[in-house]
């Protein structure tokens, strides 16, 4: 079985509404829950950019603005994935 259908059949146990980011299984960390709200996938915002540099052979100043524009800022509705920056002391 392939990362993105372990991730697609981990997130169906939760609930079948849960929307993936495609492209970034490799950085899918797991699903965020809270009270009143829909549970979400949560993905690691470094790797996500990591991705972009190794896959799309994108520096890193062009991964932040495309990641920003085109995958934070779309806006999918309420079950839209998250993107966690990790705190670094």
């Amino acid at each position: 079985m392939d990362r993105y259908q372990s991730i697609k059949d981990f997130c169906c146990e939760e609930s079948e509404e849960i929307l993936l980011a495609d492209g970034f299984e490799d950085a899918f960390i797991g699903i965020v829950s809270g009270k009143m709200r829909e549970d979400v996938a949560c993905y690691d915002y470094d790797k996500c950019l990591s991705i972009l540099c190794k896959r799309d052979k994108m520096t890193h100043e062009e991964a932040e603005e495309f990641f920003g524009f085109n995958v934070i800022d779309a806006y999918v509705g309420e079950r839209t994935p998250v993107f966690l920056r990790r705190y670094k002391p």
